[in-house]
């Protein structure tokens, strides 16, 4: 976690100034305490000797200004191999992607290089298998709602009836026993997109407010190892003709390709595949100035590192941004404990600060996206990195990542097979997706330095109530039309099994605090699949309608007391911060 002590505070002095006389005012207050006698129920623990966190934001400056499109999601290929890609003009599904724009919506993954695209409008057997006894009546159903949705103009929503929903998800089932191998094998098949996939794709994230980005192929090689681009250049034209505003990407880590393909793509090949994809959309009229992203390299261990520092020195002019990838466990992990490790969530500053070395070493300033990032790679664990738990890692991911500049973070996956969705198989957000919206709603792209002191026996909090009390602040969205330019937003993990309490000082004292608590929903505690705001369950209202997110109101200058094991995001309202106001 980045130290607040080396966050830049001009006018410090008065700072310091502010929290001595709030020391002293609490010292004062307190005067007449006197230690409680030891009883039958152990030692009490008095007022001073518990920690008080004292809290300041620099509001004069921020320290990163990121892409509007900061929270981002991630399709993976795989939904049109197990069908739910014929379901993504789900009016459900399209109105909780639309709860997380303005983003981008990555489609990608694993299986980004055995894409293979055919412009053909869907046939039943480019579909993938499904059980006999239903396939000719799933089909038909398809077909229907294919031409029932052809007739609307604008956005193409659907309400598919509960039967067929339910044959999808066995199908799906039984599909993702076979992408769940291939996964653990690293031996893929190929999948067909075709024409009528890609238009069904680009009506789910043009309804929803997503900017798709859509990656190409990079396996498809000619003899001599230079990136066959023939199918690529089938697919912008047809794109191009459709007028679908889409920034592209080439290839799915591809530091990896020795272990999945059996054949190496160095950072030489790799910028040269770049520059013949760049010229390719220069020479389509309509993408002549479309974004090109890459090289979307995975975790930034040494072989990694290796190919982004050759990409970067030969074609990082090419690329409008630099992607690449994290994951931050095995999939097969099955404690709740390693999703609250403090060295865990700490390895992804590690990372970052590795590949902006890189980056900035040969193109300083260049934008940097975290390409695609999860709780865990292999699907994921059932009942934990689909529950309350995950959302620690994934809102310091979010953390993190503004405060050192990571221009986009895109969640893998918004919806898919596995447990690192945002949303189920029966369309529920899961607890993730809350705290996406919630982040979405209530934090700007303007991110503010954090200052923290402490009122306990030493004159600042130690390591370990820093590390596992983790504090970020931002502007607060100018998106929300509940609070004016110039609000702040913080948003506090507290990893402590015990209550923290935090008092606003500096610039924040006597301010009216907003506070939306989310804590886990029901009696599974960190394994919850619900959460609840302020004490209520968040729920769908229906398919079209989100609950409210209703604050609570904390009266000026009372202190903020943060559950053991939660989340919070607090809104200082009417501060008329200065780096917030324009």
């Amino acid at each position: 976690m980045p130290n607040p002590a080396t966050c830049p505070f001009p006018g410090s002095l008065l700072w310091l100034v502010s929290v001595a006389l709030m020391v002293q005012s609490v010292i004062s207050s307190s005067s007449t305490y006197q230690r409680p006698a030891r009883g039958g129920g152990g030692k009490r623990t008095g007022f001073m000797e518990r920690t008080l966190i004292l809290l300041d934001v620099n509001t004069r400056s921020p320290v990163q200004v990121l892409n509007d499109n900061f929270l981002s999601l991630q399709l993976d290929p795989s939904i049109i191999k197990d069908g739910w890609l014929d379901f993504l003009s789900s009016k459900r599904l399209v109105t909780l992607a639309r709860g997380l724009s303005p983003a981008y919506l990555r489609f990608g993954g694993k299986r980004t290089d055995f894409l293979q695209f055919h412009n053909l409008k869907n046939l039943a057997k480019f579909r993938g298998p499904g059980p006999d006894y239903y396939l000719k009546n799933y089909e038909d159903d398809i077909v229907r709602s294919d031409i029932a949705l052809d007739k609307q103009r604008g956005c193409k929503l659907a309400n598919h009836p509960d039967m067929m929903l339910e044959l999808q998800r066995e199908k799906a089932a039984q599909m993702q026993l076979v992408l769940l191998k291939e996964q653990l094998s690293n031996i893929y098949s190929n999948i067909t997109i075709t024409a009528r996939s890609l238009d069904k794709l680009y009506n789910f994230a043009e309804c929803a407010g997503l900017h798709l980005v859509l990656g190409l192929n990079a396996q498809q090689r000619n003899p001599d190892s230079s990136w066959n681009s023939s199918s690529a250049l089938s697919l912008l034209k047809y794109s191009a003709g459709k007028k679908y505003n889409i920034s592209w990407e080439l290839g799915n880590e591809p530091n990896g390709y020795r272990s999945m393909m059996g054949q190496t793509v160095n950072s030489t090949q790799l910028a040269q595949d770049y520059t013949l994809l760049r010229t390719l959309l220069q020479s389509v009229r309509y993408y002549s100035r479309a974004h090109l992203l890459g090289p979307n390299a995975g975790r930034p261990r040494k072989n990694a590192i290796l190919l982004l520092d050759g990409f970067m020195k030969n074609a990082g002019s090419v690329v409008d941004a630099v992607t690449w990838q994290h994951y931050y466990m095995d999939g097969r992990v099955t404690k709740v404990e390693d999703f609250l490790k403090t060295r865990l969530l700490d390895t992804l500053t590690e990372q970052i600060t590795k590949v902006l070395k890189v980056v900035n070493s040969h193109a300083p300033g260049k934008k940097v996206w975290l390409g695609g990032v999860g709780p865990a790679w292999a699907g994921g664990t059932n009942n934990l990195s689909d529950t309350y738990a995950a959302g620690f890692l994934w809102l310091n991911t979010l953390g993190m990542a503004a405060m050192q500049g990571i221009d986009v973070v895109l969640r893998h996956s918004f919806f898919d097979y596995g447990y690192t969705h945002l949303v189920d198989q029966h369309f529920n957000p899961l607890p993730d997706y809350w705290l996406s919206l919630v982040f979405k709603r209530l934090v700007g792209p303007r991110v503010l330095a954090v200052r923290v002191a402490g009122l306990q026996r030493k004159p600042r909090p130690g390591r370990v109530i820093r590390d596992k009390l983790r504090i970020y602040a931002h502007c607060t969205s100018f998106h929300n039309r509940n609070y004016v330019r110039g609000s702040i937003t913080i948003y506090i993990i507290n990893l402590h099994r015990s209550r923290k309490k935090i008092k606003l000082a500096g610039t924040l004292r006597n301010m009216t605090v907003h506070q939306y608590l989310v804590q886990p929903y029901g009696t599974d505690g960190l394994h919850a699949r619900s959460v609840q705001l302020n004490g209520e369950r968040l729920l769908m209202v229906d398919n079209e309608t989100f609950p409210e997110l209703k604050p609570r109101t904390l009266r000026a200058g009372r202190t903020i007391a943060m559950p053991p094991m939660t989340i919070g995001f607090y809104v200082i309202k009417n501060i008329n911060a200065y780096a917030c106001r324009k």
